[in-house]
């Protein structure tokens, strides 16, 4: 069968992405790639043997025994090696949900990042006895979270369930919506104090991102009319121009063109990309112009590099200074796939 994804490359980078030197892209590419099933045994084994090596291994070392990374609290700082961004971290790099560290750090974040609207609140205090305010719930943050949660198997647990539903009516507005603030979440339709008070695409894309994680049969009404809302917002204009709402006259952020890995509250064109395939809309008419930017940044191999990698700011690099990355490879591949077939 002619893959038309892989006829749009300039070489085939899947043996690449499937070393088993390299078992945390190993497991993922299995699955993106493949479609092997989660319980799968060449993916579980590489999702143990990850647990062993970096980038994984490194993240969970440096936990403290209740859960915490660095310093005990809400854990919004420090970026981006703090409870919070550890945990996200993980979740991108499909670390073992069976891994009793990473239950650990999902069970400390779900009893000390959630404010009492519900949501995750941004905060770097170090009062482990002292919850954020639900001013600094915003829509990145939480998305985030919520990916993490259910992709580590707590969609079950009411804390996420109460989360999910602050994500949805903070979108949707009306009498149901949650209490906003000119600071954070100001209004619906995504909008954040951090931008001006204008919908913040960023936000968009990883409330999408958390929201998507729920299986189609256990979306409420209420998640699937946020889903569309944040659809039309991220299709509202072309992706792969990324001219969205910027407050503060910052016109459109260069970041959105840098393709990257990990993914903290930035987003990049690629990730719209990549939610849509998840949510069955990659082939959507208002994308027709993103495959095409993404396939111009591939090398002469028909792999991607880093653009946007923290380097320094992580437990450990990513990938090397100047190297094709397999991350952000798998990315663009998984995208591909999914909206050219």
């Amino acid at each position: 069968m002619t893959h038309r994804w892989l006829a749009a490359l300039r070489g085939d980078p899947r043996p690449w992405l499937l070393d088993p030197a390299r078992p945390a892209v190993r497991q993922l590419a299995l699955r993106w790639l493949e479609d092997r099933p989660a319980d799968d045994p060449d993916v579980l084994a590489a999702q143990a043997a990850a647990s062993a090596r970096p980038p994984v291994a490194p993240i969970l070392d440096a936990q403290e025994p209740g859960g915490w990374w660095v310093k005990p609290g809400p854990g919004y700082s420090p970026k981006y090696t703090g409870t919070v961004w550890s945990l996200i971290v993980l979740e991108q790099l499909g670390a073992d949900p069976a891994d009793p560290r990473v239950d650990a750090a999902c069970q400390y974040v779900l009893e000390h990042t959630q404010a009492a609207s519900g949501g995750f609140g941004c905060s770097g205090a170090m009062r482990a006895d002292r919850r954020p305010p639900p001013s600094s719930v915003l829509h990145c943050l939480n998305g985030n979270l919520l990916r993490a949660l259910i992709a580590f198997g707590h969609l079950g647990d009411p804390r996420v369930a109460a989360a999910v539903d602050w994500q949805a009516r903070a979108v949707l507005g009306g009498p149901d919506a949650p209490r906003f603030y000119a600071s954070g979440t100001s209004a619906a339709a995504f909008a954040c104090g951090v931008n001006e008070g204008m919908p913040c695409a960023w936000g968009a894309v990883k409330a999408l991102r958390g929201l998507a994680a729920i299986p189609t049969a256990q979306r409420s009404p209420g998640v699937q009319a946020a889903i569309g809302a944040g659809v039309e917002l991220l299709l509202s204009v072309d992706p792969a121009t990324a001219h969205y709402p910027a407050g503060w006259g910052g016109g459109v952020s260069p970041a959105w063109f840098k393709l990257g890995f990990p993914s903290g509250y930035v987003a990049d064109i690629l990730q719209v990309g990549e939610v849509m395939a998840e949510l069955g809309r990659a082939r959507d008419p208002r994308l027709r112009g993103l495959p095409d930017r993404v396939l111009a940044r591939q090398d002469e191999a028909g792999r991607w590099r880093n653009e946007y990698p923290y380097r320094g700011r992580l437990w450990s690099d990513m990938d090397a200074p100047g190297q094709p990355s397999p991350w952000v490879t798998l990315r663009a591949c998984r995208f591909l796939r999914a909206a050219l077939g």
